[in-house]
């Protein structure tokens, strides 16, 4: 093989492999946001004593339920997305905790969040999430509540965002997945959210294109400067025949 040839076939080797390491870039970006059927967003708003909103949310969820199975006679895990047109809201407000809470199903489905203030830190986080539910394939009702939890951390005045999924792990038997989430359990004004705190998931979303446009910004940079080297040798071959 000549000179010229092997600069030509080393070049070629190289451009298919940073092709490959471009498409393979561009898949690891995608799969980063691969996700499950999203179940559809629902607005809820829960009013004080006066009329006034106190809490509002906005978000889709998906509950992970564990339970013994009728039809299957075994223990499953079954995922239900809720429906927000057949799902009522109602809760309370009070100076430092705030609930909303979700039935479906006629009241076969109720899910309770409890939002707690520190008034001290004007911080607030969502300390605890219950379940029941009596489905026509339970053997027997399944129910969940735990009081120790620091979810969705934000500040007075703020609104809590998280547009990317999240896992609220409840109980081993229940875990709720929430979809563009955006909720506010203290400081209300009017009927519309305040400024939004966005969640860590977020931030880490937005800096994959980022990052990918860097890798592919760099594979191109070789990819020219690996053209000009095999330029430069083709024609030092040349002068050298």
């Amino acid at each position: 093989m000549t000179q010229i040839g092997a600069v030509q076939s080393w070049w070629l080797g190289l451009t298919l492999q940073l092709i490959l390491a471009g498409v393979l870039l561009q898949g690891f970006a995608a799969g980063q946001t691969t996700e499950p059927m999203r179940p559809e967003k629902g607005n809820y708003v829960v009013s004080s004593s006066n009329g006034t909103a106190c809490l509002l949310a906005s978000m889709g969820l998906q509950l992970n339920i564990t339970f013994n199975s009728v039809s299957q006679n075994k223990t499953v895990r079954n995922i239900v997305n809720l429906q927000p047109n057949v799902t009522k809201s109602s809760g309370s407000c009070d100076t430092d905790t705030a609930s909303l809470r979700l039935s479906t199903d006629a009241e076969k489905t109720n899910l309770n969040f409890f939002f707690s203030l520190n008034t001290t830190s004007n911080k607030y986080h969502l300390s605890n999430v219950s379940l029941s539910a009596a489905w026509p394939d339970m053997k027997e009702p399944v129910s969940a509540d735990n009081s120790s939890l620091d979810f969705l951390r934000g500040t007075l005045g703020f609104s809590y965002m998280c547009r990317e999924q999240q896992t609220l792990t409840v109980s081993p038997d229940l875990s709720i997945n929430t979809f563009q989430l955006q909720v506010q359990p203290f400081g209300v004004s009017g009927d519309q959210f305040g400024a939004a705190e966005e969640c860590q998931l977020d931030e880490d979303d937005m800096l994959i294109p980022i990052i990918v446009g860097a890798a592919l910004a760099g594979l191109v940079l070789i990819v020219l400067l690996a053209y000009l080297i095999g330029r430069k040798r083709s024609h030092a071959g040349y002068q050298t025949i």
